[in-house]
């Protein structure tokens, strides 16, 4: 499906914004080359970002961080949404955005310059219910068959971890389960709190235990610019300090995500 492209306009100031001064020049024309910020919304990731039911518009903790950033710059914000990390990753490299918000991973750190992760989130395993797997250290093992999307953080973190089990890609993250189910395979990976929707929707499925990883979002521009990479990640150590990220997730209604702790830029 081709991305759906939604220009804001940045004068809509949200409860959450604290007041502070407008960027240099050097990080609005890095950061904002077209004169407005061009921002790439991953609707794959509910714990992000996902589609409001009364407006049909997205809505969630990255949409709340690239308006309140193009605020800071005095530009627009043009939100281009997408289903899938690998969408977002594409969408980035080919310059037809100029941020994003991404899982850290170091596949991706070559092109990416990444802030500090300003929330984290875990991945877990889901199986069905008289599956003999009951443990996260059981699922790589020969014979085993891992669900994942495709180039989401858990298809690049289990591609480089695993020694023994395969993986199958499904389009996305959210398709992970049906796709799961439809080919038979033994596991599905995923963000945690989907998979949990996911075995309320459908009868006979259960998590296993605990997490495999906690994946690290953070927001990413391309590699190169150095003022807007400089100002990106101050402002998203401002966001997390402020309490910003957290007003949002709580206005979202969001669970399952904690604040990312002071720094941790790659």
């Amino acid at each position: 499906m081709f991305p759906k492209v939604l220009a804001v306009a940045t004068t809509f100031v949200l409860g959450a914004c604290v007041s502070a001064p407008m960027a240099p020049p050097s990080a609005v024309s890095e950061l904002a080359p077209t004169g407005k910020l061009r921002a790439v919304i991953n609707l794959g990731n509910p714990i992000l970002a996902k589609k409001d039911a009364a407006t049909g518009e997205p809505a969630g903790v990255s949409v709340d961080l690239a308006r309140e950033l193009a605020t800071r710059l005095g530009v627009e914000a043009e939100l281009v949404t997408v289903t899938s990390a690998g969408q977002s990753v594409e969408t980035l490299k080919n310059g037809r955005v100029d941020v994003g918000f991404f899982a850290i991973d170091p596949a991706r750190a070559a092109t990416t310059a990444y802030t500090g992760p300003y929330v984290q989130i875990e991945g877990a395993y889901l199986v069905r219910e008289d599956s003999s797997i009951r443990a996260n250290e059981e699922v790589d093992r020969a014979g085993n068959r891992v669900a994942v999307g495709n180039k989401s953080a858990y298809d690049l973190y289990l591609s480089r971890t695993f020694r023994q089990a395969a993986i199958e890609r499904a389009p996305t993250s959210p398709a992970v389960v049906d796709f799961f189910l439809a080919h038979s395979i033994e596991v599905a990976a995923g963000v945690k709190q989907q998979l949990e929707a996911d075995a309320k929707r459908i009868p006979g499925l259960r998590l296993l235990p605990g997490r495999f990883m906690v994946i690290n979002q953070a927001m990413g521009m391309a590699r190169g610019r150095e003022a807007g990479a400089a100002y990106l990640k101050a402002f998203v150590e401002e966001m997390k300090a402020s309490g910003f990220v957290a007003e949002a997730l709580k206005r979202h209604a969001i669970e399952g995500a904690s604040i990312a702790p002071p720094g941790g830029a790659p």
